[in-house]
């Protein structure tokens, strides 16, 4: 089935600078999630069990890798309405600049949008870890009879001034709102939230960048060329003069923004019980099937990780970390809290062996190496006896095989790690 009224249009956000290096030479939700999945597949997911299945990705920055993906990986039937379009950024007659921010970015895509029927569109963003119920906040939003519905997080007074924060009414209707206010500012700001949550402290409703609007609204603020963010001018701007509705979510969300939000994301997946449920098979995670073996671990003591298909690992320790797919990790390698993001191809034992004459290691981790705090992204090669411990006490640096950022060892993707190099 497919839910004819919502049109999801999902933005793929600016360059990413604060999570280079992985933005370096991909898009922010093309990075890899998990060992396996991209982010832009968390909101596709999430509206495909909602059965919203039209759906734009407007991307703008290194887009390919994230084209190719969306291309190989979400192919509908070739009769039904269903599809995810990729709307790259374009100069026209009418607009010769590229995407300016995210309501920028949805106005310059209209022209391809309203070539579809629909009454609610829903913008997503495509760099954030969430399972929602879009079903449910739509009909929250019907029901209220709201013009613009916002998703909101109820959170605690020191995480409420990293955000937008929303004040409500008894009825859910948001009365005005602050940009990450100061700690001074937030008396009064408090909104009614439910006993759970009230008995966390987490009194606060921040934005989610999550929005839907009626299709006749969305025209006409589309139409005013000047404003060209949702959270810093839409929004404001529509509170007062419009229905707009708060949606209180209470489950985990998080915003990939950072190389420390993205590194606590992934390692978080090897908590026992995790706050992202990859095994919900109510709300799975969709994507691009592979043709891989099962991994081939030998020898190697495992505790909470992650291995993802078609590895092959001889290390004698993994704690805490997950193994993406395709990785090769040798012989007496120790591995804790580590990102391993895996390798595009598998290299045959010839072209290993004629790289070690030169001196190259192969794709993976070699023998006897000790990684404890770091991400190691996708082709990378680590020689033998490599020591990469990460932790708050180093400075952040940037060479030109890795980067450290927040006490996170970042190995670059097809960079290279001589033998023997130590960071500890």
């Amino acid at each position: 089935m497919i839910n004819k009224k919502v049109l999801a249009i999902i933005l793929g956000g600016g360059q990413g600078s604060r999570l280079s290096p992985l933005t370096d030479q991909r898009s922010k939700p093309a990075v890899s999630i998990a060992g396996k999945y991209r982010l832009v597949d968390i909101p596709i997911s999430n509206c495909i069990h909602c059965d919203i299945k039209r759906m734009f990705v407007l991307t703008q920055f290194n887009s390919a890798s994230l084209n190719r993906h969306i291309k190989n990986t979400y192919t509908f039937s070739t009769f039904s309405e269903a599809f995810v379009d990729i709307m790259a950024a374009e100069q026209t007659p009418d607009n010769k600049t590229w995407f300016q921010g995210t309501a920028d970015a949805v106005r310059q895509s209209m022209h391809h949008v309203l070539n579809h029927e629909f009454e609610y569109a829903l913008i997503l963003s495509g760099d954030q870890l969430y399972q929602m119920d879009l079903d449910d906040m739509l009909d929250h939003h019907i029901r209220k009879k709201a013009e613009i519905s916002i998703a909101t997080l109820p959170v605690n007074a020191d995480d409420a001034t990293g955000f937008g924060i929303l004040k409500t009414d008894d009825e859910s209707y948001i009365s005005s709102f602050v940009e990450k206010p100061s700690a001074e500012q937030l008396k009064g700001w408090e909104s009614e939230v439910d006993d759970e949550m009230k008995s966390q402290e987490r009194n606060y409703l921040a934005s989610m960048g999550i929005y839907i609007f009626n299709r006749e609204l969305l025209v006409e603020l589309m139409s005013n060329p000047n404003t060209v963010d949702f959270g810093k001018e839409i929004i404001p701007q529509s509170i007062g003069k419009n229905k707009v509705l708060a949606y209180q979510y209470k489950g985990y969300w998080t915003d990939i923004g950072t190389i420390a939000s993205f590194f606590e994301a992934n390692i978080g997946l090897t908590d026992e019980v995790p706050k992202f449920d990859l095994f919900n098979t109510s709300k799975n995670v969709l994507t691009r099937p592979r043709i891989l073996p099962p991994s081939k671990i030998s020898g190697t003591l495992l505790n909470k990780s992650m291995i993802a298909d078609g590895c092959i690992i001889n290390a004698k320790n993994i704690e805490n970390s997950v193994i993406g797919i395709r990785s090769r990790i040798g012989k007496g390698c120790d591995i804790k809290s580590t990102y391993m993001i895996g390798a595009n191809v598998y290299q045959e034992i010839d072209e290993i062996e004629n790289d070690k004459k030169e001196g190259i290691p192969y794709i993976g981790v070699g023998e006897n190496c000790v990684i404890e705090n770091a991400i190691i992204d996708k082709d990378a090669r680590i020689g033998n006896n490599v020591v990469l411990k990460g932790g708050k006490h180093l400075k952040d640096v940037a060479e030109e095989a890795y980067v450290i950022k927040d006490g996170i060892i970042v190995v670059k993707r097809r960079a290279i790690i001589p033998e023997g190099f130590t960071i500890q």
